[in-house]
């Protein structure tokens, strides 16, 4: 199926439906951009495809052509309808019409039930299954999915997705830059970050008002394995990064008010050699992870109950 505007545009027409943009319904129109998405992920046989957004299925159907399975998620019915009418025929997808976050901080338990049971099966070359996500997300959900992803006990392989360019940057920002912060951090901790290309909103139908990007998220195990404890390096990322203007000790006494008191936090800003004008925004990633570690190794002092972040 060629996902052109002529195609999309005749096919609603006859459907009497429009796009439902509040779902984050921009369709990638231009074919080119569409193969550079999936060639991007990678896809070979014995992989596991999670697919969030099935749209017409324009993205899924050349995935499903390489990969062991496609795992489809969309949350308009009528979108899955027409997408199941589409790749009639095709085994090896599997259509779940549901919204793939429980809420902003988790993702549909029955989503990630699927994925594991997929990644179980035995690959018809012998190989052990490999999970990706290669998707054209909306972009309402981009963020807490990757976050949440990362999170996961088995998160991706790949993760390659066009999401806003805006949320590309802040991906795959470094120290200094304006856009350095928390999910920058989260991602980094744990992935190699690629932006492979720069799209403007006249590829896509309807046209969003901003740039998109198609990024590449390639999971670096051993550097994941480094993180001692994952939820709370993402709690710590989310805090450290908060207010974001406030110099970094002030920034520590709010995230660990009553857990850890201010002279402790004097004595680790001495410890890491930071000064009183230091601020988040300006530190690496190594610099920041063992600043997370010493913050948890106090917290693991007090009872369990009393180990928060603010």
């Amino acid at each position: 199926m060629n996902q052109t505007l002529s195609y999309l545009t005749a096919k609603f027409n006859t459907m009497g439906i429009r796009p439902q943009t509040r779902l984050g319904q921009n369709f990638l129109i231009d074919l080119n951009l569409l193969r550079l998405l999936h060639e991007s992920g990678n896809i070979e046989p014995h992989d596991v495809i999670l697919e969030v957004g099935t749209g017409t299925g324009s993205l899924t159907a050349p995935m499903s052509e390489k990969a062991a399975v496609v795992i489809t998620v969309e949350v308009d019915p009528v979108m899955q309808e027409l997408a199941k009418q589409e790749l009639y025929g095709k085994k090896n997808i599997r259509f779940i019409k549901t919204d793939i976050l429980k809420n902003k901080n988790k993702l549909r338990e029955e989503v990630l039930e699927i994925v594991r049971e997929e990644l179980n099966k035995p690959a018809a070359n012998g190989e052990k299954r490999r999970f990706k996500l290669v998707a054209n997300l909306p972009y309402c959900i981009a963020a807490p999915l990757i976050s949440n992803l990362l999170l996961t006990e088995t998160p991706p392989a790949i993760m390659c997705v066009t999401i806003q360019k805006e949320l590309a940057d802040r991906i795959a920002a470094k120290p200094r830059n304006k856009n350095w912060g928390a999910l920058s951090l989260w991602t980094q901790a744990q992935c190699n970050t690629e932006i492979i290309r720069i799209m403007p909103p006249t590829v896509f139908w309807p046209r969003p008002k901003v740039d998109s990007a198609i990024v590449r998220l390639t999971l670096d195990e051993k550097r994941r394995n480094k993180i001692p404890d994952l939820k709370f390096f993402n709690e710590f990322s989310r805090a450290i990064f908060f207010h974001r203007r406030k110099f970094l000790r002030a920034e520590l006494c709010s995230a660990f008010k009553n857990t850890i008191p201010k002279q402790r936090i004097d004595e680790i800003m001495d410890e890491m050699k930071f000064d009183t004008t230091t601020r988040a925004e300006t530190l690496p990633l190594k610099t920041m992870q063992r600043l997370c570690e010493l913050c948890r190794q106090e917290l693991l002092k007090l009872p369990e109950n009393k180990r928060k972040i603010l």
